[in-house]
């Protein structure tokens, strides 16, 4: 945005429906990023591929999204906040057509590749376009609308791809994109295109976007490939390793001596931006990683139908969508680190709860965690947000905006590696434990097959794999709660990160679409 020639803010019905326009766009994003989780068997089975081929659906997006949200700063620059949110959105339209109508697994990658890349730039520039709708003491309330759709997105995503999937085809969880985003840009465009920001020709950083491209793709790979192969005892994990770290390594001195870099990391040199988004970085990396976990441990080992699955995780939404108006009110007479660390303390109660499931947990005491984690997810985005944004001067919050949403969508994509993993490991463990009772020395495991035989009626073979059965559900079930008991104590940790941050007046929400640092 031109600091010296701020355009007015928007009031009335133009403001509601820019608003709604704006938000559609970013929810439509956010969707994509985990509405095809629960679809990905039923992918895989069409497209005539395995299930891991099929997790390179999810992968590619994330990989390619991650990798062109910093770029929002540069393609703001060159061809105005407005005219690139918009084509942003009518090239997620046309990637998402491309999806729908693939008819194999490479054409079906190469589409999500594209609707990755064209999806990074609206986030940030969704956020930057409602701060600048808003007049200064409302931009809590931008936030906080900004904040619902953005939460909602991955909480729907399960529920709907479930659904679609199971009453229609894969291929609309894809389609349903179009009608959405036409509307929203065709609403975007009649409203703002008197708004644009100013343009300038700015050289494209080529060598530091071609190592950003380098070190994300190479570290997004190793990790979605290090369970199947082993980890670091595969040469190929370790040469992958090798080269992301070094890609990594020179990006960074790179960026820092380039007149015009592709990201600006010396916004990382700024207490408030950095403490917040690593804060919220490893919050979101936490709470996406679960959100995709849940429910595959659900359909995996408690018998759910993916649209049923998808059901039980949706009423995080609940006071998400709730509480988002009031957030916007309480924002301006609150300190966020106080909210923040509320927010965390709730998660780390959430997450304790559901430490103590059983291989028995019915509905309710699956629903009622999650229900009550709409509660921090509420209280979570919009006082990092603000945080991060904070004292900046309005011509950086799009670089700014992308930088720490690439760092958060990538921290998500690297916490769900991570999460999968130690969950499959404690299971192992836990499995190999379990089994060190099962001896025919064993007076009691004797006794309980001979149970179990009784019970089915067959053969001590079907009873040793019913038993065994029953096991490995079991070992899966003490796996997940390792998983959920450490993401309670990850919570309590970040909570001195909110800390060293130093909101200013309001929060740090009024500062962030205001001049000033």
């Amino acid at each position: 945005m031109n600091p010296t020639a701020q355009p007015a803010p928007l009031h009335g019905g133009k403001l509601v429906l820019a608003t709604i326009a704006v938000a559609l766009a970013t929810f439509m994003n956010v969707l994509d990023s985990s509405i095809a989780n629960v679809a990905i068997p039923t992918i895989a089975g069409n497209l005539g591929v395995s299930v891991d081929e099929g997790t390179w659906v999810i992968t590619l997006f994330a990989a390619a999204n991650a990798i062109s949200i910093p770029l929002t700063g540069w393609l703001t620059q060159r061809l105005g906040q407005i005219r690139l949110f918009v084509w942003s959105i009518l090239l997620f339209v046309v990637s998402s057509w491309l999806c729908g109508i693939a008819p194999n697994l490479p054409v079906l990658l190469a589409a999500r590749i594209l609707q990755g890349a064209v999806a990074g730039p609206l986030i940030p520039m969704s956020q930057a376009i409602l701060l600048a709708s808003y007049p200064k003491e409302k931009s809590s309330t931008a936030l906080a609308l900004w904040a619902m759709t953005a939460t909602v997105g991955p909480i729907a995503g399960p529920a709907l791809g479930g659904w679609i999937t199971d009453s229609y085809s894969w291929s609309w969880i894809f389609y349903i994109n179009i009608p959405v985003g036409l509307f929203a840009a065709g609403v975007t465009w009649a409203i703002y295109r008197e708004r644009e920001t100013p343009v300038k020709r700015v050289p494209i950083d080529k060598i530091g976007l071609l190592s950003l491209i380098a070190w994300v793709a190479s570290l997004q790979i190793m990790l979605d490939k290090g369970k199947d192969l082993d980890w670091f005892n595969s040469p190929v994990i370790v040469a992958l390793g090798i080269f992301a770290l070094v890609s990594f390594v020179f990006f960074l001195i790179w960026e820092l001596t380039e007149t015009n870099p592709v990201v600006d990391i010396k916004l990382f040199l700024q207490r408030n931006f950095l403490g917040g988004t690593v804060a919220i970085s490893v919050a979101y990396a936490v709470f996406f990683s679960n959100l995709v976990l849940l429910p595959q441990w659900m359909q995996g080992y408690l018998g759910y139908r993916s649209v049923d699955a998808g059901l039980a995780t949706a009423p995080l939404g609940i006071f998400a969508v709730i509480l988002a108006p009031v957030m916007g009110k309480i924002m301006p007479r609150s300190d966020a680190r106080v909210l923040a660390t509320l927010a965390f303390f709730g998660f780390a109660a959430v997450f304790f709860m559901r430490s103590h499931y059983t291989t028995g947990v019915d509905t309710y005491t699956l629903v009622v965690p999650t229900l009550l984690q709409g509660i921090p997810t509420a209280l979570f985005f919009v006082p990092l947000t603000a945080i991060i944004l904070s004292g900046l001067p309005p011509a950086r919050i799009p670089a700014a905006a992308g930088l720490s949403n690439f760092v958060r969508v990538f921290a998500g994509a690297v916490g769900t590696s991570l999460a999968a993993t130690g969950w499959n490991d404690r299971t192992i463990l836990h499995h190999s434990q379990l089994v060190e009772q099962a001896s025919v020395h064993n007076p009691t495991f004797v006794g309980a097959l001979g149970a179990i035989q009784d019970t089915l009626g067959g053969s001590s073979s079907q009873a040793l794999a019913f038993f065994e059965r029953s096991l490995t559900t079991q070992a899966a079930m003490l796996g997940l709660n390792d998983i959920f008991w450490l993401s309670a104590v990850i919570f309590i940790a970040i909570v001195p990160l909110v800390w060293l941050t130093k909101p200013g007046k309001g929060a740090g929400a009024g500062s962030a679409g205001a001049g000033g640092h």
